[in-house]
């Protein structure tokens, strides 16, 4: 087996194509080789080692020392240097490369092979004392960080930044930079002896010590708690491991006609066709995306007021071949290109190309051009776009005409608005989401490290980074809100405030606006506005929908939900809840004093004070939701939710009731069950209740019967009978139910037409299907119970332990959040074929909070669903998934 591919020379041993085995950074190497553009020459240790790194106790395979000694001294042969050689050393990056994008999630060591005795050579060989021993700080602060481990402790700063900043403040410097060689020598001294003092390890001298420790470390990394994060936000396996980059170094911090930079083909915000990105002049790469320094603009065109001089201007030839370089690569690539890059004595060197993440709005725009440019088709733009992503779009802004108080402004990293408390550190930004509270984090700047917490954060708000600092590309990626690099507010950890350039100060727990798309940060919360939704949103579902089979439908429960959701695309109503009708305070004194009857009359003379509201709203919603189809599920929950639980409100629903408090409490504890989900709700309140869904059910056909009169509506409703457990439930209800008709059908002298289905949530139901669809002309899968009665998990309470058997692997995911394709998949399987066994014509449809969920949707269309339903705000995404579905089956 073979562990080590080369690139250079003009030809590479590996292709683009090889993204698990070279891992993506190695890949894209290797095609810029066989693409003939300037890439400095190294070789890629495979993705298999990385596996057996971690299965056998992190040891490599017997061959890897030989073959990554052929390919280095085949480097040194390219290069005409030689590794660890006193008189023309030659250096190299580590680097990682996992085949999917992880961003700043790995390590890197830039620089190795400088030890006491290289250093003299690289000084006198470059005629830069000074560049030398800057290459040698910034090689002996890296690798103390990354193979020594060299961490700081929680909420302590960086002990080598510590120590720089000491220096620059001794020398009056404000940058690097202005440090001189002597500077940089007493750096390296001091921090070789504070990776001794902290850590007891002495830094190696030895060039070939140093390459085992950094590739090790590398591979080591793919297991760090960021990176682990990382992988569970964005749905990366754990199993696919990380290729190691060995690379030979170009140097961007050699003086004034050298520099380093990112770019993105286009704008990551906007997908706007042009080249956007920064640079930073006598730099090295870390230098950019660190935010230590302001970088300057690429080309002239991103100017703004007070910016620093663009490359175009500062060096207009290489500018020019850059450009010429990036449209190659994104025509190659046939997406969006996100490139590092360094210039070395005005020669230009790509070190990495990758597809770029971009924000929701800019992936949209850049498929919908991207067509109109006839470099990718209609069915390619609609896989580029990620679900999830669509739903950034449908959120609101800042209201334009909102009176705001502008406190400073930054960067506009990523767009959109949020609003929330202040905090300062990731592990705070979490204790205070788990609270109940909505934040904004605040960094100076964030850090691999801080991933957890920008996840649950509102918005994130630092003080130094450019476009592309980390804040920045990992916002956009999760599509929050960031406004980055605003040096206008000094920021105070340890009494937790930050303060602004006008002397406001901003403490622990305000409120702040963040306007990522202005990059303004205001005090209090501003009010915003709804997302548009035209234009090549429009566009982009047109084609969308021109490919999906599957409808998707909406949860809701309101007209105003009804008419949200259509504006998204919905197709009907997979799930109108009834009770959540009954909780407004105009109804829920006449729904206790349903509950606390003590006779049928009793019951049926407060349902009759609900039978015109609920008709209203039944109303209300089919015209909103005209001409698509509406399921109305009838009464579900249990009735002690409706009624008081402290002895106040129990003094109040007894003085409204005229019932003594006794009362009140012995009916409250009647009611009580030891565990109310598997008790008196569902069908079962139907079967000793009748009246409850004879009342609902003549509210439905009411208003299907007023509305056609006034309106001329033709309207078929669904109606949903929910738990049921054995098909006599479901066929006892469903006559009373066209008993119910029958009468309605009287009196107002018309044949109203209506589905009598189930809610598919037991598993009993699911394995008895063929017998409920003798009854049943519709299944609704109700997965949120239905997964919690697989796996006897209580979704209320499991959120407890969870989140731990995620992080452990023993569920690859939380399955209330993604459907569980092999324990409650099965089921549905079985309850799908079984029931149209019996009915081929059975409607069926999932209603749970799966039916928005990108890879739940996927599943429902293999089983052949007839829609699915979701949140108003998830209808989009579902209807992507739902044509991606499709595009899938047509590849496989």
């Amino acid at each position: 087996m073979r562990y080590v591919y080369y690139f250079g020379g003009g030809k590479a041993d590996g292709q683009g194509s090889q993204k698990e085995l070279l891992g993506g950074k190695g890949a894209n190497l290797a095609e810029m080789v066989n693409l003939a553009l300037p890439v400095p020459p190294g070789f890629t240790i495979t993705t298999e080692v990385c596996s057996h790194f971690y299965k056998n106790n992190r040891s490599y395979p017997s061959d890897l020392k030989a073959e990554v000694e052929k390919a280095l001294t085949r480097l040194e042969t390219e290069m005409g240097a030689k590794f660890g050689d006193s008189k023309k050393p030659l250096l190299v990056s580590v680097r990682s490369g996992a085949p999917a994008s992880m961003p700043g999630m790995m390590d890197t060591v830039l620089n190795l092979g400088l030890n006491d005795q290289t250093v003299q050579s690289l000084a006198s060989g470059s005629g830069s004392e000074r560049f030398a021993w800057d290459c040698y700080r910034r090689f002996v602060q890296m690798y103390g960080d990354v193979v020594l481990g060299l961490k700081p402790e929680k909420q302590e700063e960086d002990p080598f930044e510590v120590i720089l900043s000491a220096k620059k403040k001794a020398r009056n410097a404000k940058q690097d930079t202005e440090l001189e060689a002597q500077d940089l020598k007493d750096l390296v001294i001091q921090f070789k002896e504070e990776i001794k003092r902290r850590t007891g390890k002495t830094f190696p001298q030895d060039p070939t010590e140093q390459l085992w420790g950094a590739i090790g470390a590398v591979f080591g990394s793919w297991e760090n708690d960021r990176a682990k994060a990382y992988r569970r936000l964005n749905d990366i396996p754990n199993h696919w491991g990380t290729a190691v980059n060995v690379q030979s170094m170009v140097f961007g911090n050699l003086g004034d006609d050298c520099a380093t930079g990112v770019a993105f083909t286009r704008d990551p915000s906007t997908g706007e066709r042009r080249i956007f990105g920064e640079y930073l002049i006598n730099a090295q790469g870390e230098d950019v995306v660190a935010g230590i320094r302001t970088p300057g603009p690429l080309s002239t065109a991103e100017k703004k007021n007070g910016s620093l001089p663009s490359l175009e201007e500062v060096m207009p030839e290489v500018y020019k071949q850059f450009v010429e370089v990036a449209n190659k690569l994104e025509q190659h690539y046939r997406d969006m290109q996100d490139i590092e890059f360094t210039v070395q004595h005005r020669k230009l060197f790509l070190l990495q190309t990758r597809n770029g993440k971009r924000t929701a709005r800019a992936a949209v725009k850049t498929a919908v051009d991207m067509v109109g440019e006839k470099i990718i088709d209609r069915p390619t733009a609609v896989q580029r776009v990620k679900p999830e992503q669509l739903e950034q779009l449908l959120h609101p802004t800042v209201d334009p005409l909102a009176k705001k108080n502008v406190i400073a402004k930054g960067l506009p990293a990523s767009p959109g608005a949020a609003v929330g408390k202040v905090v300062f550190s990731a592990d705070d930004a979490q204790d205070w989401v788990q609270r109940g509270e909505k934040v904004i984090l605040v960094r100076a700047e964030t850090s691999p490290e801080d991933i957890q917490g920008m996840h649950v954060s509102q918005g994130i708000l630092t003080s130094r980074g450019g476009m592309t600092s980390h804040a920045a590309v990992v916002a956009r990626g999760m599509g929050k809100c960031c406004v980055s690099g605003c040096d206008e507010i000094y920021i105070n950890y340890a009494s937790r405030e930050f303060t602004t350039k006008s002397g406001i100060v901003i403490r622990e727990g305000d409120v702040l606006t963040l306007d990522g798309s202005m990059g303004e940060v205001m005090k209090g919360a501003v009010p915003m506005v709804q997302p548009s939704l035209s234009g090549d949103f429009a566009t982009f579902m047109e084609w969308v929908d021109e490919i999906r089979r599957i409808k998707v439908r909406t949860n809701a429960d309101t007209p105003n939900d009804s008419v949200v959701a259509r504006k998204f695309g919905a197709e009907g109503i997979g799930l109108c809840r009834t009770e959540h009708m009954f909780f407004e305070e105009t109804r829920i004194s006449a729904m206790r004093e349903m509950i606390l009857a003590d006779t049928v009359e009793e019951r049926r003379a407060a349902l009759a004070k609900l039978l015109p509201m609920q008709r209203e709203d039944f109303k209300g919603i089919f015209e909103a939701m005209h001409p698509y189809p509406v399921t109305i599920r009838l009464l579900d929950p249990p009735l002690h939710e409706f009624l008081p639980h402290t002895d106040a409100e129990l003094e109040q629903l007894s003085l409204a009731s005229g019932r003594p408090v006794s009362k009140l409490r012995k009916r409250r504890d009647e009611l009580h069950e030891a565990n109310p989900m598997l008790g008196f709700r569902g069908c079962r309140l139907a079967i000793l209740y009748p009246e409850i869904a004879e009342m609902q059910t003549r509210a439905v056909l009411e208003a299907v019967c007023q509305l056609t009169k006034e309106k001329n509506r033709t309207i078929v409703p669904e109606i949903m009978i929910p738990l049921v457990a054995e098909v006599t439930e479901l066929s006892i209800i469903k006559e009373r139910i066209i008993e119910v008709a029958r009468q309605v059908n009287r009196e107002y002298k018309t044949k109203v037409k209506f589905l009598v289905g189930t809610m598919i949530e037991l598993p009993r139901a699911a394995l008895t299907a063929a017998e409920i669809a003798k009854e049943a002309e519709f299944f609704s899968f109700g997965t949120n119970d239905l997964t919690q009665m697989t796996f006897g998990l209580s979704r209320d309470d499991a959120g407890r332990f969870l989140p731990q058997y995620v992080s452990q692997h023993l569920f690859a995911k939380d399955p209330f959040m993604v459907l569980d394709q092999k324990g409650v998949g099965r089921l549905i399987e079985i309850a799908v074929h079984d029931g149209r066994q019996v009915r081929g014509d059975l409607k069926v449809g999932i209603c749970g909070e799966h039916g928005g969920e990108p890879s739940s949707v996927k599943f429902c269309h293999r089983q052949g669903f007839d829609y699915v339903s979701c949140s108003p705000y998830r209808v989009p995404v579902a209807r992507l998934a739902a044509a991606q579905a499709v595009l899938e089956e047509k590849q496989r």
